[in-house]
């Protein structure tokens, strides 16, 4: 397998891994009466500071999936893996690093890692824009 597949796989995996974690946490909190019934707001608003930090790196990740995993995808269905390879597991990294950066702190300075690390994404996946028109 290419890093390119490893790269999509592992993207997929992550989000699946957050959406679990989501589920396992808001059950909690039926469970556990301190939240009543199973309606929760989409954005995560309705929950304490980690329950709306986990909801959003979840949903970072499903909103960012048609960019990243559409590069891959596209790189994977073309045969185009030579050019996303060297930087596929960057990328993930940098995905999951986002997420983690999000799941522990909303301080000024964790927001602007965050930052770095999503630019570093879409960095890359223009840079494989780039090069997947000119070849």
């Amino acid at each position: 397998m290419t890093e390119t597949g490893i790269a999509l796989l592992g993207y997929i995996a992550w989000t699946l891994v957050l959406l679990i974690a989501l589920a396992v946490y808001r059950t909690s909190l039926v469970q556990s009466k301190q939240k009543k019934g199973l309606k929760f707001a989409a954005d995560g608003s309705d929950v304490p500071d980690f329950g709306f930090r986990l909801t959003r790196a979840q949903a970072n990740c499903s909103e960012s999936f048609a960019i990243i995993g559409g590069a891959l995808l596209y790189s994977l269905a073309t045969g185009s893996t030579a050019i996303t390879d060297a930087l596929a597991l960057v990328l993930l990294s940098a995905r999951i690093g986002q997420s983690i950066v999000h799941l522990i702190s909303i301080s000024n300075l964790a927001i602007q890692i965050r930052f770095v690390l999503f630019l570093i994404q879409i960095g890359i996946v223009i840079f494989w824009l780039y090069q997947f028109f000119i070849h």
